[in-house]
This record gives structure tokens, C-alpha cells and sequence, in this order.
């Protein structure tokens, strides 16, 4: 048999940020209606280890049944030598046979999926007329998410924060030639949240960095960096100002902590989470209720997300005659 190998620079151009949100949009809302099963990740972190590796295994049922499971190793500092954090593979496997279809690169299907997912949860949580957006992120997942905010909302203007200043400022350089709105870099994520009405965080922080009183009435939070129990980017007054919408509850309260370290400091209930955006996306769960309440959503990344945008790009990849054949 053969199978599909995939690289970054095939995935980048067989799936667009902007085309992957339907696709995101249908596993989430399969997700809900219990059409995907999706055990919990299993994180192997050696005690002396550069880094962590992931296993995210999940089967969607359906028309476009699969199995799959992405394989990623996380090593923070690749980013000093110029790789990406993120390395691995998405696997996909034949849902009649069990047999391996493809193979495919981790690190742009979760970019790509990743800001897609935010899109989602703008299109459904954010005020429709939300137009300044502020950034706390320089990396891929900053570029990506900026374009995401692009498609589902009217930017008018785009303000960037990153803990080194003059990454921000690159930043912006880079990126503003793209888009028809200012992008200006700003000294602290206070100055980026302030009057802001669509924040996204997608940092390697491991403590706090965007706080309540910075956040004004009616703003919309996608809170992407943290997918760890130990590490979070938003405090604890954030996240009981908000409505908390989440990709998956049984993954939020496992694995979040930007969710677990709230709860341990009493500022949120188990109870505090609203939604499930799946939930949102089939109508058993409202979103937004009102101009002035401030939404957030809490992602984690979920292997269902992989697995549809693998399942997707092996299609496509076929019709287009992208890729490389390989006997295995």
C-alpha cells in the first residue's frame, strides 16, 4: 500500500486559515453531538527532557469517518535556534481497514486549525461590530490568529504587545504591508487591552499577563496559550468577569490553567464554565447575551480538530495531485 506524506509548505497551500473554519465549525458541533470519541491527551514528560511529547488520539464517526492521532513534541527553546516550538506528525487512518493513509505535518495543521478554532469562537462570541484588536504574541500563532480575526470581524485597527519590545515592533513591520488597517506596536499588553474590543493571547507565558481591570465591558478574549495545568496567561479577575466558553469541558478542567489555577485561587466555580462552543454552534447553549458582558474562550487544541483537517487535506491533496506517494 502507499501512503500521503504532506509537508508545511503542501498543507499551507492546500488549507487556508480562512477556509479551515467550517471545517473546524463541523467537528466542534460533531464533537457536541457526541459524534466524535476523543480520549483525554497523554502528555510523556521525562524529568530532564528539553521538551514533552504529545499523543492526541480521536475518531470521528460520520460521513467522512477517521481515525487519527497527532504525535507532537513541544521544545520552547527551538525558538532561540529559529524552529518552530512545535514538532510532529498527523497520522490518519483508514476508518474501514485501519490502515495508514497519511502522514502530515503537525506543526502547520495545528497553526492553521489553531486560529481557525479562534475564528469560530469570534464569529459566535464577539459583538458583530468589534474592530480593535489587541495581539499579546509575535510567533506563528500570532500571524495566524491575525489573519483569522481578519475574516470574522471588521479590524479597524490591530495593536501588538510581545514581552520583548522590539519583537513587537518586528512584528509589525513584517504584517502591516498586509493588511489595510494600522498595525502599531505597543510597549505593554496594557497598552495593547485598553479600549480593545477583541483580544487574543498566544504566548509562552507561564504566569498572568493579561489582567481584569485592563479589559473593557463588552470585550472578546480568545485565550490560546496555555494548554498546560500549570501555566496560564489570564488572572484570575478575568476569568470571573467573563462568560467562559470552552472547545471541551472534560479537556478545560484537566488540562487548563488558565481555568484549573482560577479555581484553586476561588475566583471561578466548576460551575463557571457556560458552554462548550459546539454546544453554541448546535443552538443547545447561547453565547453572547448582551453588548457589555465580556466573553471568553478557553482553547486547548483538540485532536478531533487535527484529525478533520487531516481528513480534509488528504482529500484534497488527492484531487489537486499534491503530496508525496510512499510504499509503506
Amino acid at each position: 500500500m502507499k501512503i500521503l506524506i504532506l509537508n508545511h509548505a503542501e498543507i499551507t497551500r492546500l488549507l487556508s486559515v480562512e477556509e479551515c473554519i467550517p471545517i473546524m465549525s463541523q467537528a466542534l458541533a460533531a464533537l457536541a453531538r457526541g459524534e466524535v470519541h476523543q480520549p483525554l491527551r497523554m502528555i510523556v514528560r521525562p524529568p530532564d527532557a528539553a521538551g514533552i511529547m504529545g499523543l492526541m488520539p480521536s475518531y470521528i464517526s460520520g460521513d467522512h469517518a477517521a481515525y487519527g492521532l497527532k504525535v507532537i513534541c513541544v521544545f520552547p527553546g527551538n525558538t532561540a535556534i529559529g524552529k518552530e516550538p512545535h514538532q510532529g506528525s498527523v497520522l490518519l487512518f483508514s476508518s474501514v481497514t485501519g490502515e495508514l493513509l497519511a502522514m502530515l505535518n503537525a506543526a502547520a495543521i495545528t497553526t492553521i486549525r489553531t486560529a481557525a478554532v479562534s475564528g469560530v469562537a469570534t464569529q459566535l462570541l464577539a459583538r458583530e461590530d468589534a474592530s480593535e484588536l489587541a495581539l499579546i504574541g509575535t510567533g506563528v500563532q500570532a500571524r495566524a490568529h491575525l489573519l483569522a480575526m481578519t475574516h470574522v470581524r471588521p479590524i479597524k485597527r490591530a495593536r501588538v504587545a510581545s514581552k520583548s519590545w522590539e519583537h513587537a515592533r518586528a512584528f509589525a513591520e513584517e504584517t502591516k504591508a498586509r493588511y489595510p488597517f494600522p498595525i502599531e506596536a505597543v510597549e505593554s499588553v496594557e497598552a495593547a487591552v485598553r479600549g480593545a474590543d477583541l483580544i487574543v493571547t498566544v504566548t509562552n507565558a507561564r504566569e498572568p499577563i493579561l489582567r481584569g481591570e485592563w479589559v473593557s465591558p463588552g470585550a472578546h478574549l480568545n485565550a490560546v496559550g496555555s494548554s498546560i495545568p500549570t501555566t496560564r496567561e489570564v488572572d484570575g479577575t478575568t476569568m470571573a468577569a467573563a462568560r467562559l466558553f470552552v472547545d471541551r469541558r472534560e479537556s478545560t478542567i484537566n488540562e487548563s490553567g488558565d481555568y484549573l489555577l482560577a479555581v484553586r485561587e476561588g475566583a471561578i466555580s466548576p460551575e463557571h464554565i457556560r458552554a462548550e462552543i459546539g454546544e453554541v454552534l448546535n443552538g443547545t447553549q447561547t453565547g453572547r447575551t448582551s453588548r457589555e458582558e465580556i466573553t471568553l474562550f478557553k482553547s486547548l487544541g483538540l485532536a478531533v480538530e487535527d484529525v478533520a483537517a487531516a481528513e480534509y487535506l488528504y482529500t484534497k491533496a488527492q484531487t489537486q495531485g499534491v503530496g508525496t506517494w510512499v510504499e509503506f
